[in-house]
């Protein structure tokens, strides 16, 4: 056997033999860094401190791994970061797996044995502790958990909570109070759903209510497949031997009730679905989605303006890497990382693949950049999960942060350069392309674990964001931004009227006299977890902004000007800046100007 070959847990990796020589080759002899990269540029002073426990989060992920080698096991869950009691700080929600016998011979549906299997809300206080409210919230839920969406879908302000997971998934109603209730029922998402995994809050056809996207990943019911690795150990099934299933997609019929529309809407076809991303790829204002899937071609559903959508993937050229193979998509970023106003694309995958980089040429469709941008060499060797953009040191361009781990346990036995556990990455974005530099992450830069979900957000309200991680059968990681750079920032709430309430789906355009920046309001993206839906900008050094332009998901188009930078401004559709924040700080007295009305 080759030393690169081999099979992975629960997703295994599938490549050609003259491939994967190929891949060996490179591997060894073209300058791939060492798996566990401690490089830091002390110059950028960017710096980050793992701070779970000093914050109180001692969240741990239960997977309940088995003799049987079910799939489920090893995809692990996914975390939230919203403010969930609008008290201007955000709260943390970890996904949580569930017991279930082995072998499982009856097929009885997982459910939480204990304490130990909730799923897990935590409050932040105003010293900046968190403190678990899982109980008084009603968030212990059932079933196993994998996938969190986040959105305001009946408009009342407060925000509310999509869990994923097998075989039911539960939407929970934010009562306002610090509760939440399961009106999965009344809302018409209850029943056995399979195998859900990444979702997303967005409105589809513009009516100012957002509609529920929901990936789901095979079908799978604790089947008994043995697929024994070369020395007779039971292992776990490639999912190409598994059918295909296609996503949920339901419609907000504004009444507390949703309508199943997949097939209706032209998003019916079956998929292996594990990432989910928003963005308008062709800017003619409408939003269009992106799903990664794992062992067969990616999928971009473009917006077609009535209602519906096509798929355009092979198309656009995003279907598949640029020798015109599938790879297991899992996490994705779907962002402007050149800062020249059009969305592009990264998936991350299974090491022996590299994460796929699909820059946006502007006329609907995409080049793959992996190799020029300097990804092929960063990624050759890591396996990929959660990935979020993240200026890390308000430089005024996007990086990326990811999570990373194999899924096969023995992975090492076949592949000697390989490994299970991986700590997280950094890449930096240089405008010509990613250096890494994960050693800015700290200690934890040589932790290395399962990685699965991730979400960004600026927990501590200082302008720098921060990430929060989970591992599968492990423990979650905070990480806090301490990045000493000296450059400025900008954050921004939207509050959409005609549109939702959220402004999911809005485009945002931030010009300063050096750069211009975009990116749309989302709370999806990564793998099976939801971020901060603030729009965070870095301005580097400029400290002042010439224009915000926005362009709602109603059609309406509106522009700002803020008096100061380094501050959290909230901007409502169709009235401008309407309150203004220097997070834990005061801020001096300003004069906020008078924005431009909606037109």
């Amino acid at each position: 056997m080759m030393a690169c070959s081999g099979s992975r847990e629960g997703v295994k990796v599938s490549v050609a033999r003259p491939a994967a020589a190929l891949l060996c080759a490179a591997l060894a002899s073209h300058g791939v860094p060492p798996l566990f990269a401690q490089s830091c540029d002390a110059h950028l002073g960017i710096r980050f401190s793992e701070e779970a426990a000093s914050y109180g989060i001692d969240f741990h992920h239960e997977a309940h791994h088995s003799s049987m080698s079910y799939p489920l096991e090893v995809m692990g869950s996914g975390v939230a970061l919203f403010d969930y009691d609008n008290d201007g700080r955000l709260d943390i929600f970890f996904a949580n797996g569930a017991a279930f016998p082995d072998p499982n011979t009856s097929k009885e549906a997982p459910h939480k044995a204990g304490p130990q299997d909730w799923n897990r809300l935590y409050h932040q206080k105003a010293d900046g502790t968190f403190e678990d409210v899982t109980a008084k919230a009603g968030l212990a839920g059932d079933d196993y958990a994998m996938g969190v969406a986040v959105g305001d879908y009946d408009n009342d302000g407060y925000d509310d909570l999509f869990v994923a997971g097998f075989p039911h998934n539960h939407l929970y109603h934010n009562n306002g109070n610090g509760t939440f209730t399961d009106v999965t029922a009344q809302a018409g998402l209850a029943g056995d759903v399979g195998w859900s995994t990444s979702a997303a809050w967005v409105d589809l056809d513009q009516d100012g209510r957002l509609d529920l996207v929901v990936l789901r990943y095979f079908q799978w019911n604790f089947d008994d497949r043995d697929c024994p690795t070369p020395d007779g150990k039971r292992s776990y099934c490639d999912p190409k031997i598994f059918p295909a299933i296609a996503p949920l997609v339901y419609h907000n019929d504004g009444n507390g009730h949703f309508t199943e529309v997949a097939a209706k809407i032209g998003m019916g076809r079956p998929g292996k679905g594990l990432g989910l991303a928003i963005g308008d790829y062709n800017r003619d204002g409408k939003i269009d989605l992106f799903i990664a899937n794992d062992g067969m071609d990616e999928f971009l559903y473009r917006n077609k303006g009535n209602g519906t959508f096509e798929e355009t993937g092979v198309s656009a050229n995003v279907a598949t890497d640029d020798n015109g193979r599938d790879f297991a998509g899992m996490g994705v970023v779907f962002d402007d990382l050149n800062n020249d106003g059009l969305p592009d694309i990264v998936v991350d995958d299974l090491a022996l693949q590299t994460y796929s980089y699909y820059m946006n040429r502007g006329d609907g469709t995409f080049d793959y950049a992996s190799p020029q941008a300097g990804l092929s060499r960063l990624t050759m060797g890591h396996s990929g999960w959660g990935i979020h953009t993240m200026d890390a040191g308000n430089s005024g361009v996007k990086d990326l942060i990811a999570v990373r781990g194999h899924v096969n346990v023995d992975i090492k036995k076949d592949n000697p350069q390989l490994n299970y556990l991986e700590p997280p990455a950094l890449l930096h974005n240089t405008s010509r392309g990613f250096d890494d530099i994960s050693g800015c992450l700290g200690p934890i830069a040589t932790e290395p674990f399962a990685g699965r979900g991730l979400a960004t957000g600026d927990l501590d309200n200082d302008g720098r964001i921060d990430a929060v991680m989970t591992a599968n059968n492990g423990r979650a990681y905070v990480l806090h931004n301490e990045s000493s750079t000296g450059h400025h920032w900008i954050t921004l709430t939207l509050v959409g009227t005609a549109s939702n309430r959220d402004g999911i789906g809005a485009e945002v355009h931030v010009t300063t006299a050096k750069t211009s920046q975009w990116t749309t309001v989302s709370t999806t993206g990564s793998y099976q977890s939801a971020s901060d839906k603030r729009v965070h900008f870095g301005l580097g050094g400029d400290s002042t902004i010439r224009s915000i332009e926005i362009l709602w998901p109603s059609g309406a188009k509106q522009t700002v000007v803020p008096p100061a930078v380094d501050r959290f401004y909230t901007v409502t559709e169709g009235k401008g800046i309407t309150a203004v924040s220097c997070g834990n700080a005061v801020c001096p007295a300003t004069v906020v100007a008078t924005p431009q009305q909606a037109q």
